[in-house]
């Protein structure tokens, strides 16, 4: 069976991950904790990009790697690349996003994520990206989740991503959608 590393060291990312792609036949791993990647792109695609060659380039495996976050609309699309680094860990970054929208009225957000895969060589070979739209509601709610999901509340359902299963989540989430696009070539990959 083919190793596929996952581009980061976020034991959230790695549950969506394995539940996502768990048609693909291949042993999704974690990145090694020796590989450190610095996210100094400008662009979610750029992070993403860079996270997945050189995890490819150091363990001679495929890697998938996405760079996702949150933009505001009131915040100026804050904190859009700087999303997992607002603050030091998942609380207080949803109380900084809380504080800076105090008595905003216009709460659009929305969540967007590149993914992209690169070969053993380092080449990338597949990517896609995806949103998910929704408001950033006023307090927490809802116990599942990482990082920002209990203070987005995604448009349609008008459930924050902490309130719903999991189905439900993978479904509406960019993460999801993204990995949707790239699944057929994923299978072919790894048959």
């Amino acid at each position: 069976m083919k190793i596929l590393y996952l581009a980061s060291k976020n034991f959230g990312k790695i549950k969506e991950y394995k539940k996502l792609l768990s048609n693909v036949n291949c042993q999704l791993l974690l990145q090694p904790e020796s590989i450190e990647v610095e996210e100094n792109g400008n662009t979610f695609r750029e992070n993403a990009i860079k996270k997945a060659c050189e995890v490819s380039k150091k363990t001679g495996n495929y890697a998938i790697a996405d760079d996702s976050g949150i933009c505001i609309d009131a915040l100026d699309g804050k904190p859009g690349i700087y999303s997992s680094r607002y603050a030091e860990n998942d609380q207080r970054r949803i109380e900084r996003v809380l504080k800076e929208l105090d008595g905003e009225k216009n709460r659009c957000a929305f969540f967007i994520a590149n993914v992209c895969v690169c070969s053993p060589s380092g080449d990338l070979i597949l990517e896609s990206e995806a949103k998910c739209f929704g408001n950033i509601i006023e307090k927490p709610r809802g116990n599942s989740g990482f990082g920002y999901d209990p203070i987005f509340e995604e448009v349609s359902s008008r459930l924050t991503f902490a309130e719903m299963n999991n189905e439900l989540k993978d479904e509406c989430s960019h993460r999801g959608k993204a990995l949707k696009k790239i699944i057929p070539q994923l299978l072919e990959i790894f048959a």
